[in-house]
């Protein structure tokens, strides 16, 4: 009985960082409306590079005294999930805002968060035999469709349903799926947040460099572009994704990336609260239902000891179906 309320009070808290993380990934795009003009592509291969930078200097300052423990925390993480992991870091960005341009930003945006939960759902059943939970797919359904609501209500941008448009917006999804899987993989072998998001953003920093050599930044230069890419690489990707990680140690992959959904609501929030912008009644519904499916979510937290039926799941404590 002990163990069932210190696994739930830790499955709790491990929701509230992926959930805290959203938030941080919500001021995205406010933080962009409030900078210089600059490309989507440049602004985001500089927020990784700065991001990546102020990981590996945590990292730096983490390893000193986890060095004198023997054991997983001091041993380097496999090259082949990390490469797998940057290379989703990396081909997000690419693909994401290459699908917005070519679809428009409703269902471009659509595709690419509907998309993630699912196809990280599909990869964690395949490739680690975590069977999804009903609770699981009625949340992301909830989800999703407030996701779908949200952005067509915000209509940015000419909408086109382009082919190459949804396949980037999939790519998207997939690339996201991609480093959810590979990053919980790392976090599932022992390796600490910090050494596997260091990692992880440092090689995807390495590939999107060319993006910043090739691409107009100087936007960088002014005072305005500087203090952007500091706070997009400080606070929604550095310390973002290190309470992504730690929430994503204890839950499931599938679990955090519909919990991630919550992004898009903070940043409805944001749009009325610091642009002026007014949600109309689709948009407001749509939050609704994006809030109704994290509620979903969390409510097999309480009836953990009930929800014991053997399977799969039960084998793995810190995946086990909520």
């Amino acid at each position: 009985m002990m163990s069932n309320g210190n696994d739930s009070a830790g499955r709790g808290r491990a929701q509230s960082q992926v959930l805290l993380a959203a938030l941080l990934f919500g001021t995205t795009g406010t933080a962009q409306a409030l900078g210089p003009s600059a490309s989507s592509l440049t602004v985001g291969a500089a927020r990784i590079a700065v991001g990546a930078a102020l990981l590996l200097a945590v990292q730096a300052v983490v390893a000193r005294p986890a060095r004198r423990v023997a054991g997983l925390a001091t041993a380097r993480p496999p090259l082949g999930p990390q490469l797998v992991g940057a290379l989703g870091v990396a081909g997000y960005q690419l693909c994401f805002f290459a699908a917005v341009e070519k679809t428009g930003v409703a269902i471009g945006t659509v595709a690419a968060l509907g998309s993630g939960p699912v196809l990280v759902g599909a990869g964690a059943w395949l490739l680690d035999r975590t069977r999804p939970t009903r609770a699981w797919a009625a949340a992301t359904a909830l989800a999703c469709g407030g996701v779908a609501l949200l952005a067509l209500s915000g209509g940015g941008g000419a909408a086109s349903a382009s082919g190459p448009g949804i396949a980037l917006a999939l790519g998207a999804g997939a690339s996201y799926g991609a480093y959810t899987l590979a990053s919980k993989r790392l976090l599932d072998d022992g390796h600490g947040a910090e050494p596997v998001m260091a990692r992880v953003f440092g090689l995807g920093a390495v590939l999107l460099l060319p993006v910043l050599v090739a691409g107009d930044v100087a936007w960088l230069a002014t005072p305005g572009g500087a203090a952007m890419a500091l706070w997009l690489g400080a606070m929604p990707t550095a310390l973002a994704y290190v309470l992504f990680a730690r929430g994503l140690r204890r839950l499931r992959a599938g679990d955090v990336a519909t919990l991630t959904l919550a992004e898009p609501v903070t940043a409805a929030a944001l749009g009325a609260l610091v642009l002026g912008e007014r949600p109309g009644a689709a948009a407001l519904a749509g939050i609704a239902l994006v809030l109704a499916g994290l509620a979903a979510l969390a409510l097999p937290v309480r009836a953990a000891p009930r929800a014991r039926a053997g399977g799969p799941a039960a084998a793995r404590p810190a995946e086990a179906a909520a």
